[in-house]
């Protein structure tokens, strides 16, 4: 009878520790720089997207395509959040891979960028023939509360036109090389516009390396490609949550809008994530 009391008690306590186990929620988003010509102007979108992300109240969210201003704007409309990261070329007046994080969920404990070059510690630097600089934004976090666990948040927008392939390609190489010193054996999310549908070779290596969200995770919801370019109708999938260390216990692509005004080109895809595999 002692022997099955104490059974049972352990069995218990290994309940409330996992019950107990902190889980993230995490978001990537290309928001499409801020333009005040033409169509879709930022003005009109910002609400709307600030609107997205307070709904789904994502613990972290990996940017592309991000302006500084666009940055400060968000945080202006969403007490709690904080963002980081420098702009491709290194300062703050081009596009920002941006990570944002609510303080009262994690705490930033480090952070860097590379470049996806020849030359990763160079500042603006390109290789492979891309037409821009590309690079890749992390953070070393820990959470909050009783059970702190800490993890790496990697943020990243590979090379955009189709004579990119090469360069996605060694960017995927160049990411999956520089993860064991980020990293050093935390689990890992990583987040991007990898501008690479699931049949490119580019896809097939982070697949082979880190597990895809979108088809591992317990549940999902929404439409499977991301990029829709302002209609509503999604054109292919190249938006991703990638993970080590983490399991998914759902994935959505969020397809919310006001009338016809979209917060961006791209859908966001967000997660809820559990540590472990």
């Amino acid at each position: 009878m002692v022997r099955l009391f104490h059974r049972c008690a352990a069995a218990l306590f290994l309940a409330t520790l996992i019950g107990c186990a902190p889980s993230l929620r995490v978001m990537t988003f290309n928001v499409r720089y801020a333009s005040e010509e033409g169509a879709h102007r930022w003005s009109e979108r910002r609400p709307v997207m600030a609107s997205v992300i307070r709904n789904a109240r994502p613990d972290l969210i990996g940017t592309q395509e991000l302006l500084q201003r666009q940055g400060d704007d968000l945080t202006r409309a969403l007490p709690g959040y904080t963002w980081f990261g420098r702009d491709r070329r290194g300062g703050h007046s081009d596009e920002h891979m941006g990570i944002f994080y609510r303080s009262d969920r994690v705490r930033l404990l480090s952070q860097g960028d590379f470049w996806l070059s020849e030359r990763p510690d160079e500042p603006g630097s390109m290789s492979w023939g891309t037409d821009l600089p590309r690079l890749a934004n992390w953070g070393v976090f820990e959470t909050l509360g009783r059970q702190k666990r800490r993890f790496v948040f990697v943020d990243t927008h590979f090379a955009h036109r189709p004579q990119d392939e090469q360069a996605r390609e060694r960017s995927v190489s160049l990411i999956l090389a520089r993860l064991p010193t980020i990293a050093a054996g935390l689990p890992v999310i990583l987040a991007g516009d990898f501008n690479a549908t699931p049949l490119s070779a580019a896809y097939s290596a982070l697949a082979s390396n880190l597990t895809d969200t979108w088809t591992t995770a317990r549940s999902r919801q929404g439409p499977e490609q991301t990029f829709h370019d302002f209609t509503g109708v999604g054109e292919k999938r190249i938006d991703y949550l990638f993970l080590r260390g983490f399991r998914a216990e759902e994935v959505v692509t969020d397809t919310s809008h006001v009338g016809d005004v979209y917060p961006s080109d791209h859908f966001p895809v967000r997660a809820k994530l559990a540590f472990g595999r």
